[in-house]
């Protein structure tokens, strides 16, 4: 899994103590990379999901940070809240065994399956209403022009 590969960059990151902060990336870069805007990636910057360094007034963001924009990213495209992402992160920063982070990210990882497979089965059964719909219209107009 994506998110799963994108943890272990950020453990070892992390583990490294930040020394992987050698190459670093410009708001432009990012934003190009990603397709993502300027304001969003402040945004996440005043949310504190990443910290880039600052050079006066330009933003430097490390390996570290970019990792953190990818998993951000990929996890809000799965439906994760902000918050939830935060946790996320937030398991790779503190302490406690990797065994235990990782069992908390793959309990968060169930939950979001079993709520979008619900949406799913929302979905379909919303398609069919409106394919029987479709189907009753469409009998109603021959009908009528019959």
């Amino acid at each position: 899994m994506a998110i799963g590969r994108m943890a272990a960059v950020l453990r070892a990151e992390h583990s490294a103590g930040g020394t992987g902060m050698t190459k670093t990336f410009t708001i432009r870069q990012l934003t190009k990379e990603f397709g993502v805007t300027a304001r969003a990636l402040r945004f996440y910057e005043e949310e504190e999901l990443i910290a880039p360094a600052r050079r006066g007034q330009t933003r430097l963001y490390s390996a570290r940070d970019r990792a953190r924009i990818v998993l951000i990213l990929r996890g809000r495209r799965v439906g994760f809240s902000l918050a939830e992402l935060r946790e996320l992160l937030d398991l790779y920063e503190g302490p406690g065994g990797s065994a235990g982070q990782m069992a908390e990210a793959r309990r968060k990882f169930a939950e979001r399956i079993d709520a979008l497979e619900r949406q799913k089965l929302d979905i379909e059964q919303s398609l069919q209403e409106l394919r029987d719909g479709i189907q009753n219209i469409d009998t109603a107009l021959g009908g009528a022009s019959a």
